[in-house]
């Protein structure tokens, strides 16, 4: 199956529904959505995630980030609806059923659109070193959002960190 996030509003909350994978090949897009999202007053987030097949950390990370900005504005929330039994112990086994609300059921999502990968022409450079801060970004809000995800991750953030700060090579 391919992989695709659909995105949509209704009334008040974003709805995100994900086919396939949630990955970090398609975190950075959702991380921009959802920034501008919150930017545009919206505070409910909904994740459909019955044809989810698997979700990596930087995903569920990015997720996390989310809820935590949410968090920090003092309102909105982020909802995980129809999510199946294996998408829930991902969930719960990095301490985010504390941060999300996580329903086995729930409404299908409204009508979505296809969220767009933006930057798509940008230099492989360029992308490389976004989808590298995109991963970091979200491998820190799992720590933060759960303190002992850091002993799980502590070599990844040390290998992204790492990632990013080398020079570009000169051209």
């Amino acid at each position: 199956m391919e992989s695709s996030i659909q995105v949509g509003v209704n009334g008040p909350a974003v709805w995100v529904r994900v086919a396939g994978r949630g990955s970090f090949l398609n975190s950075g897009g959702l991380k921009e959505f959802g920034r501008a999202m919150v930017n545009k007053g919206y505070r409910e987030f909904v994740f459909d995630l019955q044809d989810c097949e698997m979700m990596d950390s930087t995903f569920m990370g990015t997720m996390a980030g989310m809820a935590l900005r949410l968090k920090e504005l003092g309102q909105g929330r982020l909802h995980v609806i129809r999510c199946g039994e294996r998408s829930h112990e991902l969930l719960s086994g990095l301490g985010l059923d504390q941060i999300f609300e996580i329903q086995a059921n729930g409404a299908a999502a409204p009508q979505c659109r296809l969220l767009e990968k933006d930057g798509a022409a940008s230099e492989p450079e360029t992308q490389k070193r976004e989808q590298t801060g995109t991963m970091l970004a979200a491998h820190e809000a799992l720590c933060e959002a759960a303190p002992e995800n850091l002993t799980r991750f502590k070599d990844v953030l040390e290998y992204l960190k790492h990632d990013l700060h080398q020079e570009s090579p000169a051209k």
